[in-house]
């Protein structure tokens, strides 16, 4: 039988994308009898290695002390969920494929009447957030990077909020107390970012307009991710762009894979579209040997441009190691335009996502709201934090983003 190359091969398709597979296995010990306290017990601290939902994702990699949270916005005078509020299961075929159910989303069949709050909804998530960014903030400097060396940055990211099934909820569940708010927290749970090109769209023309942004630049670039076998537990992110004359891969820079220190994932039950704000880091690697340096451009060398397969590059049979050392795990090709404006970088990029281990595909739509002020903000604070002007510095760019980024027409496509 002739061998048939990795990308060539039947593959699970999926309509869209887990942007992140952030899933836990331990429940976090939450109260159901008051709200308060379970708000305080949302923060989950992870242990110090990556996990994943098996969802053909590169393993995602948690610092140490990361804070992985999650908390709706929305809810009526009581603390509970509004009665036009229910849970349903979206039919995402990737997940029905690889673990036999469809995930569970939140929806609103009254978004467009909110409920009335005391609080503005972005005043009230900048103050259930903010505490949990300095936090994580120090303890980036606590692990004593030189950040000259590593990249801090604070993004925003919009999609829907998954919540994957156990026996204690189900898809028959059709109003939410808190009881049920309780349970839904200790849900696994990830973040699907494949957006309607007509969003993508809509961002890139208007709102891009009313909000001042300037185009930077276009980028069509490959994302190589290498196992070391020396360092088990992360993997290695080579950028490369194409060299048209010749068609071939040139390395551009090469990182370890970007670290997460705060993912807190936000409810938003008066919008169609959730939001996520993450908090990561990322190393670009200036050590390597001479003949690390080798195994890897041999690698990069080695690729075949082929738009006909997943991820958009194959190897010769064989060729996806080198040296015994490292390893081809994955492929993204990445076409992006980024815009930018005095405080906020937009990115709205089309991703083609292979990964080797799951002989797994996907092709997504996204778009990343980068905070570059409040990180500058950050880094300048060698002693004492200004609170306040942290605070009011992202309560402004929540207004921004909860009045124009997350409204979103027939995301699911849902009735």
């Amino acid at each position: 039988m002739a061998y048939i190359p990795p990308h060539k091969r039947h593959s699970y398709e999926a309509a869209g994308s887990s942007e992140s597979s952030d899933t836990h296995n331990r429940p976090s010990p939450i109260p159901q009898s008051l709200v308060p306290q379970f708000r305080r017990n949302l923060n989950l601290r992870l242990p110090p290695k990556p996990f994943s939902q098996r969802s053909g994702q590169i393993v995602c990699n948690y610092a140490e002390q990361a804070i992985y949270t999650w908390f709706p916005v929305g809810l009526d005078h009581n603390h509970l969920f509004p009665s036009s509020v229910h849970v349903d299961s979206v039919p995402l075929q990737l997940f029905e494929r690889t673990t036999g159910t469809s995930p569970l989303v939140l929806f609103n069949n009254n978004n467009n009447h909110p409920v009335e709050q005391m609080r503005s909804p972005w005043v009230y998530i900048a103050e259930n957030v903010v505490s949990n960014l300095l936090s994580s903030f120090e303890n980036v400097r606590n692990e004593k990077l030189d950040l000259e060396d590593v990249k801090p940055k604070l993004v925003a990211r919009f999609g829907k909020i998954l919540f994957h099934e156990s026996p204690s909820i189900s898809k028959k569940t059709t109003r939410l107390g808190l009881a049920a708010e309780a349970t839904l927290s200790q849900l696994r749970r990830s973040f699907y970012t494949n957006i309607p090109n007509s969003y993508m769209e809509n961002i890139k023309g208007e709102v891009a307009q009313k909000i001042k942004f300037d185009f930077e630049e276009e980028k069509d670039l490959y994302h190589v991710k290498l196992c070391d076998a020396t360092l088990p537990d992360l993997n290695i992110s080579c950028k490369c762009n194409v060299i048209k004359e010749d068609k071939r891969l040139q390395l551009h820079k090469i990182e370890l894979q970007q670290v997460r220190h705060m993912v807190v994932d936000i409810s938003c039950l008066d919008k169609n579209l959730d939001l996520r704000l993450m908090l990561s880091t990322k190393r670009i690697l200036t050590t390597l040997t001479d003949d690390e340096m080798q195994s890897i451009r041999s690698l990069i060398n080695s690729a075949i441009l082929d738009p006909n397969v997943k991820g958009g590059l194959r190897w010769p049979l064989g060729g996806t190691s080198s040296g015994g050392r490292y390893c081809v795990v994955g492929v993204w090709h990445t076409t992006a335009k980024d815009y930018k404006s005095s405080s906020l970088r937009l990115k709205v990029r089309h991703v083609d996502r292979y990964d080797f281990r799951t002989s797994i595909g996907k092709v997504t739509r996204e778009i990343n709201l980068k905070l570059k002020n409040i990180v500058s903000l950050l880094q300048l604070q060698e002693q004492e934090v200004e609170v306040s002007l942290v605070s009011e510095m992202l309560k402004d760019h929540l207004r921004l983003i909860w009045d124009h980024f997350l409204r979103c027409d027939h995301f699911f496509d849902m009735k």
